[in-house]
């Protein structure tokens, strides 16, 4: 019971800072790193254990899911070439360098267990670099690299992560990488379907709570049915999200819809506060144990901590430079759908490697009796804690010197769907006149759709509504609904625009639903 207290008593301090981040111009996962680093010297504070087959499925799961959802495929595809170079090469590097300098610091570090810490810390994360972001405007192209990044190289450096574990446990068979490639295209596959069975199953549900739980069930179903199986969890849960953001909005209701995006946010910052907290109670004991080594642990984090940066500047930098000198070679045509590289983006991409649960959770999963352990436990904190604190703290600084230009793509790109969407209303209602019958609600809403379609603004408060209206409303929005989803197959839009309208879109049914 004085556990559970202590752990309620923690989360209300994690919302406390998460109202307090704000004011401050701090990130809140800054925060939370501070309190989580600040608990392991509390006295009397417990030394949680958790079990490591669950961290990985109780932390990295909701949050791959959340950050997938949300990626659009069309942006990601028109800049793979920086994002498949941060997700493998950057990540291959870091995991490399940090193994290197571990084995150097610590000769009594198994290659095994140094690589497993390179992987740890090698993959930028998602939740962290999204709560950096949201307080600072960047163009479109930099955020796109930077949330695809912290999404696909988690699977690059846990497939990593699982060899280097299972070396360091008994050995790995030489055939084991490309059995893992096998898995790892297995579980796209498998993701895909398992997303594609679950929209059918629950297509008629139409319950918010039972569709929020639904959503739990089946996330954290996928991530155990894919370990289970042998296959990559987080190529699985990545495909399974991903797929379900193409389906789901056309299959679910603007009820639904709200009451489950307004739950995983709440999710996704509950599980940060709890990563933080056990690593803080982890250390704890950790520290306990140090007796005079705190020094030896404190400069081997630091360490790690340094080449982790160094080497993703380095990797940037390389591949803005060599970006450059490519598109200067006679006889290049290189097209950018988005505005090209510049040396300014490419000082922020570098800079944005914050580390957060992911490095967290793996770090928590390793087994119980795995070497050096706890080093490797403390150095991963180090990393989180320096990354968030120093690279997050001097990130609007940076930008505010940097003045990078404003990129007004995703705004056009909502023009455009509002204005298409309206449109396609206002055919709706044309094709839906029956006489005189309605004429004075149908009335009503031709002229506020046309005034949307001159204005290309967001749909109104529209309590007043008559009652003959509701059912024409609905007429509308069903064909708002369908063009806004053509737009994005044709990729006209992408997903920041296509979600931002279906917001709209769900705010007004909600508006229609109560009116009378």
């Amino acid at each position: 019971m004085a556990l559970f207290e202590f752990v309620l008593a923690l989360l209300l301090g994690g919302v406390g800072l998460a109202l307090l981040a704000p004011r401050l111009g701090v990130p809140w996962p800054t925060l939370l790193a501070l309190a989580g680093a600040g608990l392991a010297f509390i006295p009397g504070t417990p030394e949680a254990a958790l079990d490591p087959d669950l961290a990985l499925a109780l932390f990295v799961a909701p949050v791959l899911l959340d950050a997938a959802y949300d990626a659009s495929l069309r942006d990601l595809r028109e800049n793979w070439a920086p994002v498949g170079g941060l997700v493998l090469g950057a990540v291959v590097l870091t995991v490399l360098a940090v193994a290197a300098v571990a084995r150097s610091l610590e000769p009594s570090l198994p290659w095994a267990a140094a690589v497993a810490l390179g992987a740890i810390v090698a993959p930028p994360d998602a939740a962290a670099a999204a709560a950096m972001l949201r307080q600072v405007h960047l163009p479109h192209r930099v955020l796109v690299i930077l949330e695809g990044e912290s999404l696909l190289n988690d699977a690059s450096a846990l497939l990593l992560y699982r060899l280097a574990v299972g070396a360091a446990a008994g050995g790995v068979a030489a055939w084991t990488i490309p059995a893992q490639a096998v898995a790892a295209g297995a579980g796209v596959a498998l993701g895909i379907v398992l997303a594609r069975g679950y929209m059918a199953a629950i297509g008629h549900v139409q319950d918010e709570v039972a569709s929020v739980v639904l959503g739990f069930l089946g996330t954290f179903g996928v991530w155990l049915l894919a370990d289970a199986l042998g296959l990559s969890p987080v190529l699985t849960m990545v495909a399974y999200a991903a797929t379900l953001a193409r389906f789901a909005p056309e299959r679910t209701g603007a009820r639904q819809r709200r009451a489950i995006y307004a739950v995983w946010d709440v999710a996704v910052f509950v599980l940060n506060v709890l990563a933080f907290i056990l690593v803080g109670l982890q250390l704890r004991g950790i520290l306990a144990r140090l007796g005079g080594d705190i020094g030896r642990y404190a400069g081997f984090a630091l360490a790690v901590l340094a080449v982790t940066i160094a080497v993703r500047v380095v990797w940037v930098i390389g591949y803005y430079a060599g970006s450059r000198w490519k598109q200067r070679q006679p006889g290049a045509h290189t097209r950018w759908p988005m505005p090209p590289p510049s040396a300014q983006n490419a000082v922020v991409i570098s800079w944005c490697g914050m580390r957060g649960i992911v490095t967290l959770a793996a770090a928590l999963a390793l087994p119980n009796g795995f070497p050096q352990r706890d080093l490797i436990v403390f150095a991963a904190f180090g990393v989180v804690l320096g990354t968030l604190v120093l690279q997050g703290l001097t990130l609007r600084p940076l930008l505010s010197h940097l003045a990078l230009p404003s990129d007004q793509r995703v705004e056009a790109e909502v023009s455009l769907a509002r204005a298409e969407t309206a449109q396609a209303a206002l055919n709706a209602l044309a094709a839906s006149a029956d006489g005189n019958r309605d004429a004075e609600a149908r009335h009503l809403l031709v002229r506020e759709y046309r005034a949307r379609l001159e204005a290309c603004a967001p749909p109104g408060d529209q309590a007043g509504d008559p009652t003959g209206a509701r059912a024409l409303r609905r007429i509308a929005l069903a064909s708002e609904r369908a063009r806004l989803a053509a737009l994005r197959r044709e990729q006209r839009i992408g997903d920041d625009a296509f979600h931002r309208i279906e917001e709209e879109l769900d705010w007004a049914e909600a508006d229609a639903d109560r009116s009378v």
